[in-house]
């Protein structure tokens, strides 16, 4: 792992911690959790094989692997997708996975699954609960779980290949299954499309994921249409002074000071240069500076991730943090400071009119109760990539916790464990049930019916 990936890494998702926004996802008072009711139309199929899908979900589950480092998980998505009939390529854009299932004259309808997992030491106390730790990038000891859902994905992924597979009498047409690594750094996408995956093999004419939502009812997904999910920035801002020993602080120029200047003045770039109805974020992450108590550093170090919906609005960010942090050194007779874009990833935004084509269909299998609308969240993802060129995207969010469970919380107003939480604890069985059934009714749609 390079060093950059390190840094990617330390704050995943560029999304780590932003992932705690799905938790603002869903207003659902407690009486409506407690009131929902099955969903409709159960299917048979799913009935005779979820066992099996949930033995690989648990497999995954127990096996996780950091960023880059997702080569057994690579093998196996590999190997499934071969069982499902699938022409299956490895290594796409290093560790990435390719599946073509061809099924006569049709569209083509790209459907992603991401594949890395966290450093974090599992705390859910379930019998199956990852055991798995490695070194990571830094050369430190951590624990390793799929904390963000994506062995969850992984299955749904799976489950969609094999029933499309076992259902070719309903759909024509081709579907490209994506087995993405390094979500988590937001390299992933990319790599993958930089070694082609839009030339190589049949380019989508639409795009579709689904992604775990930490609180909304197993049995239910939710959408949105229009921006999901946010751009996400990530800034290294290296503050330089002259340092000295602390009881002589007018030798010095102090990088210190200077930093949590900036650290406050920062916070007036959204109230007062960001129009109000655009949202946006300026977060400093982490500080590092100094070695010991009594001595006055050379410089510090800040960490800062960004996020918005609009290019416009990224830029003005970037830009008005390097325009305070020049003018805080010149005022304060300090060296130039550095501003460094270490790495960005565009906004998640759902195009409409797939939207409005898909939402249909979940509603028809699932029934109307169990689809709900969700508001934008500023956590990032880097599933947008994949609408390079224009293509069509829709990502939705899939209900992973117990009605019972989501009610208990309310009602002992206490918050559930959100993604990227080491007590993150889906269930299962009724997540890939629904997955595979919403995901598998999406391409359905997208697709013409077979011909006789």
């Amino acid at each position: 792992m390079t060093a950059s990936r390190a840094r990617s890494l330390r704050h995943s998702w560029s999304h780590a911690t932003t992932t705690l926004a799905v938790l603002a996802l869903f207003l659902i008072p407690a009486q409506t959790v407690r009131a929902q009711t099955p969903t409709r139309n159960p299917d048979p199929w799913l009935a005779e094989h979820l066992g099996e899908l949930t033995d690989l979900y648990t497999h995954l589950h127990t096996h996780p692997e950091l960023s880059f480092y997702e080569v057994e998980t690579s093998k196996r998505i590999a190997l499934e997708l071969q069982k499902a009939g699938a022409k299956t390529t490895s290594n796409v854009g290093k560790l990435g996975v390719v599946g073509v299932l061809e099924n006569g004259p049709g569209p083509v309808v790209l459907v992603r699954a991401d594949m890395d997992a966290l450093p974090l030491v599992e705390e859910t106390k379930l019998p199956y609960a990852s055991k798995v730790k490695v070194r990571d990038g830094a050369g430190r000891e951590v624990g390793v779980m799929h904390a963000c859902g994506h062995d969850i994905h992984m299955t749904c992924l799976i489950g969609t290949a094999r029933w499309l597979a076992d259902h070719r009498d309903r759909w024509s047409g081709t579907v490209l299954f994506i087995g993405q690594p390094a979500e988590e750094a937001i390299d992933g996408a990319k790599n993958m499309l930089d070694d082609g995956l839009y030339t190589r093999f049949p380019k989508p004419k639409y795009a579709l994921a689904l992604h775990c939502a930490s609180d909304v009812p197993v049995g239910s997904v939710a959408y949105v249409s229009g921006p999901t999910l946010a751009s996400s920035t990530s800034l290294l801002v290296t503050i330089r002074g002259k340092g000295g020993h602390g009881a002589w602080p007018h030798r010095t120029v102090d990088p210190v000071v200077l930093s949590a200047l900036l650290i406050l003045d920062l916070q007036t770039i959204v109230s007062r240069e960001v129009e109000p109805i655009e949202p946006a974020v300026v977060t400093v992450g982490s500080i590092h500076g100094g070695t010991k108590h009594n001595i006055i550093p050379d410089e510090v170090k800040l960490q800062l991730t960004l996020r918005s919906f609009s290019e416009p609005v990224r830029q003005l960010l970037v830009e008005a943090i390097k325009r305070r942090a020049t003018s805080l050194a010149t005022a304060h007779r300090a060296p130039a400071p550095s501003v460094d874009v270490e790495e960005t990833t565009p906004p998640t935004i759902n195009t409409p009119e797939l939207v409005d084509r898909v939402v249909p269909a979940f509603i028809e299998t699932l029934g109307e109760s169990h689809v709900k609308t969700a508001k934008p969240v500023m956590g990032a993802e880097d599933f947008g990539l994949f609408g390079t060129g224009g293509i069509p995207i829709f990502m939705f969010w899939l209900g992973t916790q117990s009605p019972e469970r989501i009610a208990s919380a309310m009602a002992k107003n206490e918050p559930l464990p959100a993604l990227h939480s080491a007590h993150f604890a889906p269930e299962p069985a009724g997540a890939i049930d629904t997955g595979v059934r919403a995901m598998s009714a999406a391409v359905v749609r997208m697709l013409p019916p077979k011909r006789p």
